[in-house]
């Protein structure tokens, strides 16, 4: 059986999809991964499946995402694949079209809701043409998945169609690469790691750094955001509190995702898909054994408060956060609460007992 898998990033920190072509390869299948090379792309071989990536002309912008249609679908069209797996909305038209063609079977595996994230609000063209797509396309989807029992629901109303919820959770009996750590920073560690985008509440943990005491603010990611960001902190004069890594590789980032003390999540409320994200890098926070702090949304706050491992809030006020961040990084009795029940959720939250959904669909529908 030969499954490929269609991403618009370069695979190298896309833990989701790499997690699925390691499963769907034990299960006996032949798995390629086809998305794009950037300048900037981190070198990744695995050693569980083909990964194919496209150099394309342009890289942003609407035509980006027509470019790399036209691009993948030439590419599915001339291999041969018994079943496409289109991840997220900006790679449906070419596997759509292609699986027509080939008669090959497709799979819809939303990891948010695409018509609702915020680089799309205030755009009104570019947002109605995803949403033309996303109306046409998904109510002929027979097979599909999710990251969250929100938008699942949110798409079967609006569309029929049917999604399993698989969640974004880590490994938590695989033996770990440990990377070597370079990093210099003073008192206790708060940590962002993600997608360097608007919305992820890091303009207002930046001006809240101001008012936290013995700790530094570490942010592990890149995106369109990255470059106001730095100037931000030079307004501020927080170079001592503030620091960049950049992109890193999956395999890489636990070394330091375990080394902090906090783990943040303030996503704001710029449209559903912030409201009902539930990130990877929450699961990865308590993996780490990281308490965390993240926006009193539906499906973030849900699992915070159920297990129980840290604080909520719907705060917009840089002193506020200041003031949950002081008292999160001191109160020893609540960390060593939260600590305790960490342990008890990466129990429940492990990629090992989540993939065992995404085994049985894939049998059904190889069987089908």
């Amino acid at each position: 059986m030969r499954i490929c898998l269609s991403v618009t990033n370069d695979v190298v920190t896309d833990q989701r999809v790499n997690k699925v072509a390691r499963t769907l390869r034990s299960i006996g299948a032949e798995i390629t991964v086809i998305g794009r090379k950037r300048r900037n792309s981190i070198p990744f071989k695995p050693d569980k499946f083909n990964v194919k990536l496209f150099r394309l002309i342009i890289n942003k912008g609407p035509l980006f995402y027509a470019v790399y249609n036209l691009r993948a679908f030439f590419y599915l069209v001339s291999h041969r694949f018994d079943i496409l797996v289109a991840n997220d909305l900006d790679t449906l038209p070419a596997n759509y079209l292609a699986s027509k063609i080939k008669r090959a079977k497709l799979v819809y595996d939303s990891h948010e809701y695409f018509t609702e994230v915020p680089e799309l609000q205030g755009r009104k063209f570019v947002q109605k043409t995803w949403k033309l797509i996303e109306r046409f396309i998904l109510p002929k989807i027979k097979y599909a998945c999710t990251v969250n029992d929100s938008i699942a629901r949110i798409y079967c109303r609006k569309y029929g169609v049917k999604m399993l919820t698989i969640r974004n959770l880590p490994y938590c009996n695989q033996q770990e690469e440990n990377a070597d750590i370079y990093l210099t920073y003073k008192g206790k560690l708060i940590l962002y790691q993600g997608s360097v985008n608007m919305g992820r509440g890091l303009e207002l943990v930046i001006k809240s750094m101001k008012h936290v005491n013995n700790a530094t603010f570490l942010i592990i990611g890149d995106g369109y955001i990255m470059e106001s960001l730095k100037q931000l902190c030079t307004d501020l004069n927080l170079h001592d509190k503030i620091l960049f890594t950049g992109r890193m590789p999956f395999n890489k980032l636990s070394s330091y995702t375990k080394k902090a003390d906090l783990g943040i999540s303030l996503e704001e409320n710029l449209g559903l898909n912030y409201y009902y994200a539930l990130p990877n890098k929450l699961f990865d926070y308590i993996k780490a054994n990281v308490p965390v702090l993240v926006s009193d949304f539906p499906e973030m706050g849900k699992i915070v408060k159920k297990y129980d491992i840290g604080l909520t809030t719907l705060s917009t006020d840089p002193l506020e956060i200041a003031g949950l961040i002081n008292y999160m990084l001191n109160d020893q009795d609540n960390i060593r609460k939260w600590k305790k029940n960490l342990l008890n959720a990466t129990k429940d939250l492990c990629w090992e007992s989540e993939e065992q959904k995404l085994k049985e669909m894939y049998k059904t529908i190889i069987s089908a």
